[in-house]
C-alpha cells in the first residue's frame, strides 16, 4: 500500500513536469529521485516511452533525447518498498488528435478494474478491456500484457491480456497484478515488436569475469538490485572503467538486455496502468 500510494504521488507530480523541450533523462531523474524522496525505491527504471515505443526505453547516461512538440509520452513507474511492488502508468498527449486514444486505453483499464476479483477468469478481464477500447474507435495492442508481482519479482508468471478468450486462468484472493492496457488506432498492427536496446537490464545469473572493476560491478547489481530491472546508467557512471567494466556483464552474459517494445507498424500507442490487490469481491488499487 505504501508503494502504491508513492507511485501515485509521483505519476501526478510527472504529469506537469513533462514538457515539450524537456530531456527525457531529467524526465526519469525527476521520477526516480521523487521516489526515493517518499520513502520508496524504485522497483524498475522510470520508461518514458514516445508514440510508437509502448515499453522499455529509459535513458543512458548523456541521453540527449527531448520531448517534442506533437507526441504521445508514456511515463511508467515502478516503486518498492522492501520489495513489495506497485506499478502504475501515464499517457502525456502532447497531440490534441490522440486525446480520444489516451481515453480509449484508460476506459480499457477501469473496464478491467470492475472485472477483477478472485475467481474471476483472466480472458474475461481480457475481454472487458478489449470491448473498452474496440467501443471507442480504436485497437488493443494483442501481445502486451497486465502481469501479476511478487516480492522483489516484477513479472511472476500468470498475465492479464488486453483482449478476449486468451487465457483462463482464475485469479486468486491476495495476489497483486498490474493491469496495463494499450491503445492504438483501429487500422495499426496492434502487436509490438522488438526494438532497439533499452538500456534496462536485470541479473541473470553469475558467471566468471576477468577484471576486478567487472567482478565488482556484479556484486554492487546483485546486492543493490536483486532480481529487479536497473539501469545501465545506475551502475557505469561514477565508477572508474564503469562502462568497459558493464560491456563484460553483458557480453559474459551476466546480465540480461531488454528491448524497446514498438509498435509494428509505426503506430502511435497510448497506455493507462494500475496495480490492484485482488479481493474475494473486487480489489484495492494501491495506485489510485
Amino acid at each position: 500500500m505504501k508503494a502504491g500510494y508513492i507511485a501515485s504521488r509521483v505519476r501526478e507530480k510527472t504529469r506537469g513536469y513533462v514538457e515539450v523541450g524537456r530531456p527525457v533523462i531529467d524526465i526519469c531523474n525527476f521520477v526516480e529521485d521523487n521516489i526515493k524522496k517518499l520513502g520508496g525505491a524504485p522497483a524498475f527504471p522510470c520508461n518514458v516511452d514516445i508514440d510508437r515505443v509502448a515499453a522499455h526505453y529509459t535513458s543512458p547516461l548523456g541521453d540527449p533525447t527531448v520531448i517534442t512538440d506533437g507526441t504521445l509520452v508514456k511515463i511508467d513507474i515502478g516503486v518498492h518498498v522492501e520489495g513489495y511492488i506497485a506499478d502504475t502508468a501515464v499517457t502525456i498527449c502532447l497531440e490534441p488528435r490522440h486525446t480520444a486514444m489516451v481515453e480509449a486505453a484508460e476506459a480499457g483499464l477501469e473496464a478491467a478494474i470492475k472485472m477483477v476479483r478472485a475467481g474471476v477468469a483472466a480472458s474475461d478481464i481480457g475481454a472487458a478491456i478489449e470491448n473498452a477500447i474496440k467501443s471507442r474507435g480504436f485497437a488493443p495492442i494483442r501481445n502486451l500484457t497486465g502481469h501479476r508481482m511478487s516480492r522483489y519479482i516484477v513479472h511472476a508468471g500468470q498475465s492479464i491480456p488486453n483482449i478476449g478468450g486468451t487465457n483462463g486462468y482464475r485469479l486468486k484472493e491476495g495476489e497483486v497484478y498490474a493491469i496495463e492496457p494499450f491503445a492504438v488506432p483501429r487500422d495499426a498492427a496492434g502487436q509490438v515488436i522488438d526494438g532497439a536496446p533499452s538500456n534496462i537490464y536485470r541479473f541473470l545469473k553469475k558467471r566468471k569475469v576477468k577484471s576486478d572493476a567487472a567482478k565488482k560491478m556484479l556484486k554492487l547489481i546483485q546486492a543493490r538490485h536483486r532480481s529487479l530491472p536497473f539501469a545501465s546508467r545506475w551502475v557505469v557512471g561514477g565508477v572508474s572503467g564503469g562502462a568497459e567494466a558493464f560491456g563484460e556483464l553483458v557480453e559474459g552474459k551476466c546480465v540480461h538486455s531488454y528491448p524497446q517494445l514498438v509498435e509494428r507498424s509505426g503506430a502511435p500507442v497510448a497506455q493507462a496502468e494500475h496495480t490492484m490487490i485482488v479481493e474475494s469481491d473486487g480489489c484495492t488499487v494501491t495506485t489510485a
